[in-house]
């Protein structure tokens, strides 16, 4: 008779999530993963299958429950610029909160990005699938706020906008100051695009 789980395997994910987005894949042991969860290994290969299955799960977690609810903020359907604004500045708000070398700064995934998928093929597809969700959505609140721009203008304003939010999340590891400034240069910069914009 298989064992019966005693623990809630959404609590564990989320801890491991934590334990991974300050440490990453490599940098968080079996031990910490224990320590992080209150959970023993064989209880974790039991449910998860590998220490990958359990960062796997946690990945999935990070996108179901942080992306995806900001990114459908981009894809409201507004018809001007708030959605954009709204966005970037949730970010900034979200980023001001969390104290400085916070675990949980930045992006997780931006930081699978410099490291882990620099050598893993699935993550690197879990990482440009991130990207593709992201200016995916930046493209609908820009054509939405602006439909008569030309395509060529769209696309090099979705580049903009992707690279500065990808930055920010990346350098707020280092500098919450200078991750701030970065998404308020994104906030300025649909400013200008869309004076009539408002917060």
């Amino acid at each position: 008779m298989g064992r019966l789980q005693t623990f809630d395997s959404g609590v564990v994910v989320q801890a491991a999530r934590n334990l991974f987005w300050d440490k990453g894949f490599d940098g968080a042991s079996l031990a910490d993963l224990e320590a992080a969860t209150g959970v023993g290994r064989s209880s974790l290969y039991h449910a998860f299958g590998s220490k990958r299955g359990l960062f796997d799960a946690a990945v999935t977690d990070y996108l179901e429950t942080v992306i995806r609810p900001r990114l459908a903020g981009l894809r409201s359907g507004a018809t001007d610029a708030s959605a954009l604004l709204d966005y970037f500045d949730g970010l900034t708000r979200a980023t001001a909160r969390q104290a400085p070398y916070s675990a949980q700064t930045g992006c997780l995934l931006v930081n699978c990005a410099a490291g882990l998928a620099a050598h893993d093929e699935p993550t690197r597809a879990v990482v440009e699938g991130y990207r593709i969700e992201l200016t995916d959505a930046l493209r609908h609140a820009l054509e939405s706020a602006a439909a008569q721009s030309a395509a060529e203008s769209v696309d090099e304003r979705v580049r903009t906008l992707a690279s500065l939010s990808l930055s920010a999340m990346l350098v707020a590891r280092v500098n919450r100051d200078e991750a701030i400034a970065l998404l308020n240069t994104a906030s300025n910069q649909v400013r200008i695009w869309f004076p009539d914009a408002t917060d």
